[in-house]
């Protein structure tokens, strides 16, 4: 999932502590590296971008790569929407886990062959990457109510997703300086 790498509409926690300029540019290069970093063979790597209409054309990423729109609704509901538009197993990760790497996804999908679904603690109570082994099977409704950005995000997710639940490595992301 990104966003169009603009001050002010990306990475604002982390803006408003290192200024809104530095947190747009750390954001389009950190997005850049990874997504270098994740283009493979054995996977289909699909941007899911916001805002729609300026994420499907922008130039901010490599044009190569296919793209949907996020769509509305808050950050479970376009989450969701991306899972469940997938035709197969599917991964999600943000574009501001610094520490995701090739063998991570591997790991994810691979756990996506015995489990229904797969997750990945983050440091601070969230989670970067959610998978589904079967999305067309999973209610569109499963990530609403959540309340992201909370120290409970994870666990107030985990009795949502399809069992039984892989666990994936546990990265950190970004979301202020002092991540950074």
């Amino acid at each position: 999932m990104l966003k169009e790498p603009r001050a002010g509409r990306v990475k604002t926690r982390l803006g408003r502590q290192v200024g809104m300029t530095v947190a747009a540019w750390w954001f389009r290069h950190q997005a850049r590296h990874l997504l270098r970093r994740l283009d493979d063979r054995r996977w289909v790597l699909v941007l899911a971008v916001t805002p729609d209409a300026e994420g499907l054309r922008s130039r901010s990423w490599p044009a190569h790569l296919p793209r949907i729109a996020q769509g509305r609704g808050d950050l479970g509901q376009r989450m969701a929407r991306c899972l469940l538009a997938s035709q197969g197993p599917a991964i999600l990760i943000g574009a501001d886990i610094p520490g995701v790497r090739r063998h991570h996804i591997e790991e994810a999908f691979q756990s996506l062959g015995h489990h229904g679904s797969v997750i990945g603690p983050a440091m601070d109570g969230g989670f970067w990457l959610i998978g589904l082994r079967h999305p067309e099977r999973t209610l569109p409704a499963f990530l609403d109510g959540i309340a992201w950005s909370q120290d409970n995000t994870l666990d107030n997710t985990l009795p949502r997703l399809p069992h039984p639940v892989a666990s994936a490595a546990t990265l950190s992301d970004v979301d202020d300086a002092d991540d950074l």
